[in-house]
């Protein structure tokens, strides 16, 4: 974050806004010092202050799905490339030196000091504009201040502690400190978070804009409780509590979650958001990336798809993790699609159905592959360009941070109606009892590939157990995986340190293990 990097953000975060939807096309770029003059460039500014989450979704893919038991990846020997980096993640053989490669740590580290010097330049240049109504500022400030602490909270939750820079950097020494503890930096997350509380706005009308709100930010700050080693359940509940008193509802139908033709819809309480537009670069790809590597990708996506596309195949769900799901459960058809097929050669995959898992059982002489099916919604006319936003925060995931919550302090009889609403909407029985088992496993099944799983063994001190038994069952399905791979130590249960940082900043300490 040198001097030179933070005067010229301004031409990454200025952004279009239209009213009613969270626009973040970069129109132009500007000079810093003639910049941050009104209202309107504020809001650009802020606007571009979100674009880092859409990395942060991706790395997560790697670092919050497919390290969990929820998925692996399809492997394709005949051409890797850099993706074998990309691959050592999900086995925990990843090492600092890995740092360059996207999708692996120095992704979200450098994804997540972006966006923290994006938001220190606002708020430092807001505090000092006399020309903006004290309306404007505070909705501008309360934005800023909840994702400062949410790209926080991604640092510690991944690295533990790490420096806390609060202030615009204006010069190389400023931006090179030494490591805070985890305890400084999960203090200043709920600072912020508590701030940005105070002046965002309560969800009122849906589809939403795509902005922060009061319920994210309580959404946050219940997290941020319940994580770390000094926990408050009590204040997390009080959050909580109160997102159920805002105007957030369970859609009937677990499928429409994540249509994008309902975007922002009464359950998001945070999205990242994405756009399909040929010149923007807003639109996302997860179909892409999450489809099979097949010989014939336009018999899955609806148009000429040309060669096999050697970019899929990421963030399968496992085996183990399509047969989880309980008889009856609708959320398996709705998350989860199985792809058949004959496979040619070695390894090329060509697709000749696809269907649900439900009762499914493979033909004769026919191959299948999983593949999640949330953010699959074709017929799409170009590759890796699709308009799907990545849930963040939803309602039937404060129902069941709730349930924990409650159930950690010993209220399973008041956890049981909140984890039942859940279960209700997936078309299941209601639960007797509530155990952390339970919610554990309803959150599993509920927030399937949104990024939270292994986050939430991490909370619940269940993830080196479920990592290290999917790795046993992964290394009796495949010939190819190593001897070291998933050796799932406390200390890979944080990641390290990007190497490049570790060069550049002689101040910051290694995590062990690396």
């Amino acid at each position: 974050m040198k001097k030179t990097f933070l005067i010229g953000i301004i031409a990454v975060i200025l952004s279009g806004c239209k009213e009613d939807f969270l626009n973040l096309t970069p129109p132009t770029s500007l000079s810093s010092a003639t910049y941050f003059q009104n209202e309107e460039q504020f809001r650009q500014a802020i606007n571009g202050a979100y674009t880092p989450l859409r990395e942060l979704t991706d790395v997560g893919v790697y670092d919050d799905e497919m390290r969990s038991d929820n998925t692996f990846f399809t492997i394709y020997q005949a051409n890797r490339g850099l993706d074998k980096a990309r691959e050592a993640y999900p086995q925990f053989l990843i090492d600092a030196t890995a740092s360059s490669i996207p999708n692996t740590p120095g992704s979200r580290w450098r994804a997540s000091y972006r966006g923290i010097a994006y938001v220190n330049t606002i708020i430092d240049r807001l505090a000092a504009n006399t020309s903006i109504s004290a309306e404007a500022k505070n909705a501008i400030q309360g934005e800023a201040l909840f994702l400062r602490a949410y790209y926080y909270f991604s640092l510690v939750t991944h690295f533990g502690g790490v420096p806390l820079l609060l202030k615009e950097v204006t010069s190389p020494d400023e931006s090179f400190q030494p490591r805070n503890t985890t305890a400084e930096v999960y203090a200043q997350i709920k600072t912020d978070v508590k701030g940005a509380i105070d002046l965002l706005p309560v969800a009122s009308t849906f589809p939403q804009n795509g902005r922060a709100t009061k319920g994210a930010a309580k959404m946050l700050l219940a997290y941020a409780l319940m994580s770390g080693d000094n926990r408050d359940y009590a204040a997390a509940e009080k959050e909580l509590l109160d997102i159920t008193k805002m105007n957030y509802a369970l859609l009937p139908d677990y499928a429409k979650v994540f249509d994008p033709v309902n975007k922002n819809h009464q359950e998001s309480i945070f999205d990242v958001q994405y756009m399909a537009d040929r010149v923007s670069g807003q639109q996302s790809a997860f179909a892409w990336q999450f489809m099979p590597k097949v010989t014939n990708p336009q018999f899955l996506m609806g148009f000429d798809g040309g060669r096999m596309n050697i970019f899929s195949g990421w963030n399968v769900p496992t085996d183990e993790m399509a047969a989880s799901y309980e008889k009856g459960d609708l959320r398996l058809p709705a998350s989860i699609a199985v792809v058949e097929g004959t496979i040619s050669g070695v390894e090329d995959f060509t697709a000749e159905l696809l269907t649900s898992p439900v009762n499914y059982t493979p033909k004769a002489g026919k191959a299948f592959r999983y593949m999640i099916r949330k953010y699959f919604h074709p017929p799409y006319d170009i590759a890796f360009n699709t308009p799907d936003n990545f849930p963040v925060y939803r309602y039937s995931g404060a129902l069941l941070l709730l349930a924990e919550c409650l159930v950690q302090q010993n209220k399973a009889a008041a956890a049981l109606p909140y984890l039942n609403q859940v279960r209700l909407r997936a078309g299941l029985p209601a639960l007797g009892t509530a155990t952390l088992e339970a919610v554990s496993n309803e959150m599993r099944h509920e927030l399937a590939f949104e990024n939270h799983r292994w986050q939430d063994l991490i909370r619940i001190g269940k993830a080196i157990e479920v990592a290290t038994a999917k790795g046993n069952r992964l290394k009796a399905q495949y010939g190819w995986i190593l001897p070291a791979a998933f050796n799932v130590t406390p200390e890979k249960l944080l990641d390290p340190i990007p190497f490049r940082e570790t060069q550049i900043n002689t101040q910051l300490e290694q995590n062990p293990g690396y």
